[in-house]
C-alpha cells in the first residue's frame, strides 16, 4: 500500500467509536478503557487487510524472517495503547504514566540559547508524550506542527480535552509559506517546534536514506527549513514501554543547520542519512512503535528530487515551502 493510498484510508471505527472510546477512558478510567484495545485489535486484524500486511511487512524486516500473527497483533495493539493514551496526556493527566527521560539535559541547553528549538519527532512512538516537560519546566512553550483534517474525528475529541494545546496549534494543511511564517513567529518567542519528520507527503521532496538495509524516502523539507532558520534541532521519542511506561528520549543534532550552497546536495543528503541512522537505532530498540502501516521502503513517490535552494522567509509569500511535514495517524 503507497503512501497515496494510506492518506486515502478512512479512519478505523468512525467517528462513533472513537468519541465512545473517549468516552469511556474519560469516566470509566484508564484501566476500564484499555480492555477496549483488544477488540479494536481484533477489528483491525480481521477488518483492516492493508495496514495488517504493511505491519507484517515491516515487522518481517525489523526481525529479518516472518512476523506472525502475534507480533503483528501486539504491533497494533501498542498502536491502539498510545492513541488511547493521547486522551488522558492531553486531558492532563499525566500523573497516569511513569515516564522516563533520557538525554533531558541536551534539550535545556538547546533551549537556553534563547532562540527557540525544533523538536524533530517520527511516527515512532508517542509524540504526546512531549506534555511531561511541563513538570519540568515552567517556562517551556510547546507549539505543535499537525495536519488537523487528518484523522479529523482523533484531532475533534483531542481538541476538545486541550483547548489550549489545540489553539496553539499550526495547522500543516495550510500553504507552505504560512507554514514557515508561523514556526519563525513561534521560535522568535522562544517556543519549542515539535513536528513529524519521517514522513514525504505525496509529491514532496524526498531523499532515500539507508533504513533496516533498504533505502527510504525521508522528506528535505524540514531540514531545509532547519537550515533557513537557524535555531537548534533536537530529536525527540517518545517510546512506550508498556503497561503505563514511556521513555521520552532526546538527542541533540544541531546547534544550527547549515546547507552551504557550493555543496547543497551532498550535505542535505548526509543531514538526511544522519537522521535516518538516530531514527533506526531508537527503531531496533522499539519495533513496536513504528506507526507507519503502509509500504515506508516502497512508496509511489519515494524519492522524489530534492530542491537545491531552501525557501527564503522573507520571500515566503511567492513561493512553496515546505507543506504538511506534521501529520499524525
Amino acid at each position: 500500500m503507497s503512501e497515496v493510498d494510506w492518506k486515502r484510508r478512512p479512519e478505523g471505527g468512525g467517528r462513533a467509536a472513537i468519541r465512545l472510546i473517549a468516552g469511556i477512558a474519560r469516566h470509566g478510567g484508564r484501566g476500564i478503557a484499555r480492555l477496549c484495545l483488544y477488540p479494536i485489535t481484533v477489528y483491525f486484524l480481521l477488518m483492516r487487510g492493508a495496514e495488517r500486511r504493511a505491519s507484517r511487512a515491516f515487522l518481517s524486516r525489523v526481525h529479518g524472517r516472518r512476523a506472525s500473527v502475534a507480533e503483528v497483533a501486539r504491533h497494533i495493539h501498542t498502536f491502539a495503547a498510545t492513541i488511547l493514551d493521547r486522551v488522558f496526556m492531553l486531558g492532563g493527566r499525566m500523573q497516569l504514566f511513569d515516564i522516563h527521560h533520557f538525554g533531558l539535559e541536551q534539550l535545556h541547553a538547546a533551549m537556553d540559547q534563547g532562540r527557540g528549538v525544533l523538536v524533530f519527532g517520527s511516527h515512532l512512538g508517542s509524540f504526546d508524550a512531549l506534555r511531561a516537560l511541563g513538570r519540568q519546566r515552567r517556562d517551556i512553550q510547546l507549539r505543535v506542527l499537525l495536519d488537523k483534517a487528518h484523522n479529523a474525528a482523533i484531532t475533534e475529541v483531542l481538541a476538545e480535552l486541550d483547548p489550549t494545546l489545540a489553539a496553539g496549534i499550526i495547522d500543516a494543511g495550510q500553504d507552505g509559506p504560512s507554514i514557515v511564517l508561523a514556526i519563525k513567529q513561534a521560535l522568535d518567542e522562544g517556543a519549542l517546534v515539535a513536528l513529524l519528520v519521517d514522513r514525504a507527503r505525496p509529491g514532496e521532496p524526498s531523499l532515500a536514506a539507508p533504513l533496516l538495509g533498504a533505502p527510504a524516502p525521508l522528506p528535505t523539507a524540514p531540514w531545509l527549513m532547519a537550515a533557513v532558520l537557524k535555531v537548534p534541532v533536537v530529536l525527540a521519542f517518545g517510546l512506550y514501554r508498556g503497561g503505563n511506561r514511556y521513555d521520552l528520549v532526546f538527542e541533540a543534532f544541531d546547534d544550527a543547520i547549515d546547507i552551504p550552497r557550493r555543496e547543497r546536495a551532498g550535505a542535505l543528503a548526509l543531514l538526511v542519512q544522519r537522521y535516518a541512522a538516530r531514527l533506526e537505532l531508537r527503531l531496533r530498540s522499539a519495533p513496536y512503535n513504528w506507526f507507519n502501516f503502509y509500504d515506508f521502503w516502497h512508496a509511489d513517490d519515494c524519492a522524489s528530487p530534492a530542491p537545491m535552494d531552501p525557501p527564503r522567509v522573507a520571500d515566503a509569500g511567492r513561493q512553496r515551502g515546505p507543506a504538511g511535514i506534521g501529520e499524525r495517524d
